[in-house]
């Protein structure tokens, strides 16, 4: 059995003494580093060469969640899991977006560490349950982008449907684009065939409900 190694970061001395014990008596676990700030962050994870990172938030001089965008530029495959007493929203996705793929609260019990340790090293995402319940909240609130088809339209027959929209006569968008009459002429009836409408108020209205121009 391989043993995961863990730099654990934290500015309470009674965090590290207690986790750090844990990590270093838990068969197939191993603690490689125990920092009690993230300054110099690079230097130390490439001294301990960690398999797993745990990340505090709130230490002096640097924060956590600079340490992790840091470190997630330079090891973009390590994995790094907040361990925290922050359950705030604004913390959790600045982690997140940060490149942290884990975030505990620091009320779980050993076990549960532990077990995140496993599973994040193994290519999970472990949260503390309240935490994933506001990931999950939080993207059920986001609009969902709803793609608007273009119809295949081209490129100069949007520039012919845009002098429909702004009311102009095909004489007057056939010199708005340098073209003959005849010429736009030929575009509006593709534009008719694509759109699936008949006439210029029916081509107008669907490009302004459908927002086809942008």
């Amino acid at each position: 059995m391989s043993t995961i190694h863990v730099a654990l970061f934290d500015d309470s001395k009674q965090i590290r003494d207690s986790l750090g014990t844990l990590l270093s008596t838990t068969p197939g676990i191993g603690l490689c580093g125990c920092f009690p700030n993230a300054m110099d962050v690079s230097e130390k994870i490439a001294a301990c060469k960690p398999d797993v990172v745990l990340m505090d938030i709130d230490m002096p001089g640097v924060n956590g969640i600079e340490a992790v965008r840091t470190l997630h530029a330079e090891r973009p495959g390590l994995p790094i899991m907040m361990l925290t007493v922050f359950a705030d929203e604004d913390r959790v996705y600045d982690s997140l977006r940060a490149g942290a793929v884990g975030y505990l609260l620091k009320n779980n019990d050993p076990e549960a560490v532990l077990a995140a340790i496993q599973e994040v090293y193994a290519g999970g995402a472990p949260m503390t349950p309240s935490i994933a319940r506001k990931v999950m909240l939080h993207f059920q609130r986001m609009p969902v982008a709803v793609e608007t088809p273009d119809h295949g339209l081209s490129a100069r027959e949007k520039e012919v449907l845009t002098g429909l929209v702004d009311g102009l006569s095909y004489k007057m968008i056939a010199e708005r684009l340098g073209i003959s009459f005849e010429t736009v002429r030929s575009h509006i009836k593709r534009i008719y065939e694509k759109l699936h409408v008949h006439n210029n108020a029916e081509a107008v209205a669907k490009t302004l409900k459908g927002r086809l121009l942008g």
